[in-house]
């Protein structure tokens, strides 16, 4: 059975650091490129990074130069490292793993930053 659960997320201050997990299992990881995306309230979901399975990566201009996505093929993890975190970072988090016309989401995790 296909599985993302996604863990690390809670209340931070802003200017502090979060590092999101997001354990997989069930599919061929490492065939998969593996993403983050996020839903704030009142908002549309947007694509926060991908890193595809060989290596490349995109981010969302928003979070250039503080956020970084990377990933363990041994481990079936994704990871996304979150510094320098603002307000308007607040949202659910989502892991996401795409091959060609094949999509699995994981349930989100809350990330609220907030003084």
């Amino acid at each position: 059975q296909v599985q993302l659960v996604e863990s690390g997320g809670g209340l931070v201050q802003p200017g502090g650091s979060l590092r999101l997990s997001c354990a997989a299992s069930g599919f061929a990881f490492s065939s998969y490129a593996m993403s983050w995306y996020r839903r704030a309230p009142g908002k549309e979901r947007e694509l926060v990074a991908r890193r595809s399975a060989f290596g490349s990566t995109d981010y969302a201009d928003s979070v250039k130069g503080r956020f970084t996505i990377s990933r363990d093929n041994a481990k079936n993890t994704v990871y996304l490292q979150m510094n320098s975190l603002k307000p308007e970072d607040t949202a659910v988090y989502y892991c996401n793993a795409e091959l060609l016309y094949t999509y699995y989401w994981g349930q989100g995790t809350q990330v609220t930053v907030s003084s």
